[in-house]
């Protein structure tokens, strides 16, 4: 063997180990496009969830201010009946 040859293998060695290395890859690549699959189904399960989330959080701060205001409503009532003079009999 020359300087800068390589070895030389035999013909079928070389298809059986490339078809090897063929396989090997495709079966990489459906691990990886499975994987993809899964990673963007609950990508899209964990946007709804947040969406839900948000429009709950929305409907507990309307929540919120109503009886907020409610309760104010209540407050200025009771001081105005307390602020009555009694009734005179």
């Amino acid at each position: 063997m020359c300087c800068g040859q390589h070895p030389s293998f035999p013909k079928d060695s070389v298809n059986v180990n490339s078809t090897s290395v063929l396989e090997n890859l495709r079966d990489r690549l459906a691990d990886t496009e499975a994987r993809l699959a899964r990673a963007r189904a609950r990508e899209a399960q964990l946007t709804r969830r947040l969406h839900e989330m948000k429009r709950f959080l929305s409907v507990m701060e309307i929540l919120e201010a109503y009886l907020k205001r409610r309760y104010r409503l209540q407050q200025q009532r009771f001081a105005r009946l307390l602020s009555l003079p009694p009734p005179t009999l």
